[in-house]
């Protein structure tokens, strides 16, 4: 009876641990890969940035499509980027894709393009890494309906 008893808490806790092991290589939600991508461009971490990218992940900027086939081209794309990118919002849409909006400003040691200027990315993410990257034009802002005149 006791080999029975300890057979059952042996297994038990084997599932409990096996549950615990999934719950943690669970990879980050796509919202935090697009902040964790955010952080490394504005400290101009190239090489932290391009760890996002999976291998064969696409950017599409100004018309150009680039497929990122290796780590290192996505280290020298990030490197590319005249600008940080700091959020304004950020909008998941489905599960696996974030529409993000960025204030441009400068990067550590790269004089940037376009300061002040809204940015707007949409980010696919699959197992933790951004498999595409497509620029896209900021929407305009809504006006407010003006009262009417008597």
């Amino acid at each position: 009876m006791r080999r029975a008893t300890a057979w059952a808490a042996l297994a038990t806790t084997g599932l409990l641990l096996a549950g615990s092991a999934s719950a943690a290589a669970r990879p980050p939600s796509p919202k935090v890969v697009v902040r964790a991508w955010s952080a490394a461009l504005n400290r101009s971490d190239n090489e932290a940035a391009g760890s996002l990218f999976a291998k064969n992940a696409v950017v599409v900027q100004n018309g150009l499509r680039l497929v990122l086939s290796t780590h290192h081209l996505a280290v020298l794309w990030n490197e590319g980027l005249p600008c940080a990118g700091h959020i304004e919002k950020l909008t998941a849409v489905k599960k696996t894709f974030v529409d993000a909006i960025f204030l441009l400003g400068a990067r550590k040691g790269i004089k940037c393009d376009a300061p002040g200027v809204r940015a707007r990315a949409v980010f696919k993410i699959v197992n933790g890494k951004i498999t595409y990257w497509i620029q896209l034009a900021v929407p305009k802002a809504k006006k407010a309906a003006s009262p009417a005149r008597a």
